[in-house]
């Protein structure tokens, strides 16, 4: 899954789920509703030392947080909540204050997806998108437990992602097994005692801490694309901890499993073809081909060539080499979003790939050197994505099912159909200990939805709707968009989300908005 964050992050990333009994062990059901009895008090009551988000000389972040008045502090939770007397890790979360104290609504806490995504940085963006809202709320970032600042996941991975495609053959189908086995390998070598306690469940439970070292009774929440299921399992663990909820991008609790793009296939060539179709029309920019069918195929020679021969990309030190598993998931990436700059950023990358595979390296721009860093290199990892994954659901073991999914696909989704459908490090996971959160109370949520979501479907968040009587399903017409609310520029859905953060009222039924400019 993709997780909707700040500039790369929010558009794309590569990187991309209940009544009054839950399942869950005594313990730990315990620790979400007695705080005292189970030693968690402490944490709740904790003092935080807010101060300076800089953390040291190269921290451009820290600088544009400090600019805009944000502070940081780290909050205190424990490993395992079975055992809150145990080791401790710390949660980064930041805060810019409300400025209207006078009429305060209370705290505000994002996320922005992934699993995995950070959201330190995001309060500046969203006090922008809450408009005259937003001075009237605490907000308040925080990066999950075993991501950004807060205590790190360190498995050694020599990559940025392991969501890859399992190529056109065979024989690059058994390198990803070999090539997943190894990562999942490398993590119970080196956090095996940790890897167990990198759940959603626990996110939540680390939320509700930050909701009482805050000081707040209740505390509101945005959630995009994994964070709308986040959130979800928060409202039904913490049934009356939550004041206003928004859910953008949502995704079903049942959808979120250790291959959640599979169920988005339908919906990724949808906005694959778009581009195709977008890309037809500009042939004198691109060349690669008038009509969608044209462009589809030059993309398939792209993949086929790369299948042969890795291509090498870029020139001197920005130089990577791209093969049929690396290809398909840039193309994946972009078609998250159907804006015009997004569809003109793939139209280049496709430019460079259509030369490398005539053995023609051309210089790459800065966002796709940056792209292909944070894909194919250490300088970012995704070891925590993937703990996420694999810690919540048990995935299947048996590699042959994963070829016979991918040999099914590949006729009528030979692009995507391998990607969705490949092996991953789940395969190779140690199983859960915790049962999936089930949706057994309801929540009055804002569920914003775009019909063409080719990451969490609109399906899925009909879905979730349907689980969640009281909740409101605000639809976006005609985009292929995951994640709307502050980032896709649609005043619509901007209008009606912050007309619910103020005022606190659902509207009355299920709203639609239509996608701008056509």
């Amino acid at each position: 899954m993709i997780a909707p964050r700040p500039a790369v992050r929010r558009a794309a990333a590569a990187g991309l789920a209940l009544a009054a009994c839950l399942t869950v062990s005594p313990a730990v059901a315990s620790a979400a509703t007695d705080r005292n009895a189970t030693g968690l008090d402490r944490y709740y009551r904790q003092h935080l030392a807010w101060g300076t988000c800089v953390k040291g000389p190269d921290d451009t972040m820290g600088r544009d947080l400090e600019k805009a008045g944000v502070q940081c502090a780290d909050v205190t939770v424990p490993l395992d909540y079975a055992a809150p007397g145990g080791r401790t890790i710390t949660v980064a979360i930041s805060r810019l204050k409300a400025t209207d104290t006078r009429h305060r609504i209370g705290a505000i806490l994002l996320n922005n997806g992934g699993p995995g995504g950070t959201a330190i940085d995001s309060p500046p963006a969203i006090r922008q998108a809450m408009k005259n809202v937003g001075p009237r709320y605490d907000i308040v970032g925080f990066d999950p437990r075993f991501t950004g600042r807060s205590t790190p996941l360190d498995c050694g991975w020599p990559v940025g992602t392991n969501i890859l495609s399992a190529g056109l053959s065979r024989a690059s189908f058994e390198r990803q097994v070999a090539f997943q086995k190894n990562l999942a390998d490398k993590c119970r070598t080196t956090n095996a005692s940790v890897l167990p306690h990198v759940t959603t469940r626990n996110t939540a439970r680390d939320m509700d801490v930050i909701r009482g070292a805050l000081g707040e009774r209740k505390i509101s929440y945005l959630g995009y694309s994994y964070g709308s299921y986040l959130g979800t399992v928060y409202t039904q663990l913490f049934p009356g901890r939550y004041d206003r909820v928004v859910l953008d991008g949502a995704l079903a609790p049942d959808d979120y499993t250790p291959r959640p793009l599979r169920n988005a296939l339908r919906e990724n060539e949808q906005a694959l073809s778009a581009w195709a179709d977008w890309a037809a029309r500009r042939d004198g920019t691109y060349g690669l081909g008038r009509t969608r069918a044209e462009v589809l195929a030059a993309i398939g020679r792209i993949v086929t060539a790369s299948a042969r021969h890795p291509l090498t990309v870029g020139t001197g030190q920005e130089s990577f080499r791209l093969d049929d598993t690396q290809v398909p998931l840039l193309l994946f990436v972009a078609i998250a979003d159907d804006t015009d700059p997004a569809r003109a950023q793939l139209g280049e990358q496709l430019v460079v790939l259509r030369k490398a595979a005539a053995g023609q390296p051309t210089r790459l721009s800065p966002q796709f050197a940056a792209l292909l860093r944070l894909m194919l290199t250490g300088e970012h990892s995704g070891e925590a994505q993937s703990a996420f994954l694999c810690g919540d659901k048990p995935a299947p073991r048996d590699p042959e099912s994963y070829w016979r999914d991918v040999q099914r696909s590949r006729a009528k989704h030979p692009l995507l159909g391998p990607l969705v459908n490949n092996i991953g490090p789940c395969a190779f996971w140690d199983r859960p200990r915790e049962e999936p959160t089930r949706v057994r109370h309801d929540a009055p949520a804002l569920i914003v939805a775009a019909t063409g979501d080719p990451r969490t479907t609109y399906r899925s968040s009909l879905d979730l709707h349907g689980l969640l009587p009281s909740s409101k399903l605000l639809t976006l017409k005609g985009a292929n968009r995951h994640a709307l609310y502050g980032q896709y520029g649609n005043s619509c859905v901007d209008a009606k989300v912050n007309r619910y953060l103020a005022t606190g009222e659902l509207p009355a039924g299920d709203e639609t908005c239509v996608k701008q400019g056509g």
